[in-house]
């Protein structure tokens, strides 16, 4: 079973190194985010990927996003953010909205699917988001949870559904649950809602007027 660390604000330091090493040596973490447990390893090490799509069951052509600790760290992942996902950082982010940017050149292809874009959001779960701008590299952020199984929302599910295959399991109070991040494809124009979810699209018109549906 992973090992659960208990979020105190005193450890945060520690949390971080520790953090830092288990992923740089190709371990996967659960950690919190504002709608579900979210299973993190490092984006740029392939067999920490195979590792991810093993434990999920997941079909290595579907593409994986990743987790950002602000925009900043956008260029590590994408290639070039346009117009209309600048501006839908700027209203949206940190929240659960994802957006599907043209990826950067030289990404494993388990994380792009081999589709030459990448999926990006910045969590607005306070801990989370404050860890990953501290380790200072995005992480993956998929659902903890096997392919068509039910998304998790408490460190207790994690360690029972997915046990030993996670090293370590951040616990820092459930997670609230209900609608997955929307997901708008700003790749293409006028950009496309792939996936509705916590943002509405009359939000997302506010800023985007020409958003087409799927």
């Amino acid at each position: 079973m992973g090992r659960i660390w208990v979020w105190r604000e005193e450890e945060f330091e520690p949390l971080v190194e520790e953090l830092r090493a288990l992923l740089l040596a190709g371990g996967l973490v659960a950690l919190p985010t504002e709608t579900f447990y979210a299973l993190a390893v490092h984006p740029f090490e392939e067999a920490a990927l195979v590792r991810l799509f093993h434990l999920k069951e997941r079909s290595p052509e579907k593409p994986v996003l990743v987790l950002v600790g602000g925009p900043e760290m956008l260029p590590q992942v994408a290639g070039e953010v346009p117009e209309a996902g600048v501006r839908l950082v700027a209203r949206f982010w940190p929240g659960p909205l994802t957006l599907i940017l043209p990826a950067r050149a030289g990404l494993p292809g388990l994380l792009t699917g081999g589709t030459g874009t990448i999926g990006v959001r910045q969590p607005r779960h306070v801990v989370t988001g404050r860890l990953v701008a501290a380790l200072g590299f995005p992480v993956t952020g998929t659902s903890a949870n096997r392919s068509g199984r039910p998304p998790l929302i408490t460190a207790e599910e994690v360690a029972r559904e997915l046990g030993p295959g996670v090293d370590l399991i951040l616990e820092a109070g459930p997670c609230p649950g209900g609608l997955p991040s929307t997901i708008v494809d700003v790749t293409c124009a006028p950009p496309r809602l792939v996936r509705a979810g916590a943002v509405p699209l009359a939000r997302l018109t506010e800023v985007v007027p020409n958003v087409a549906l799927r």
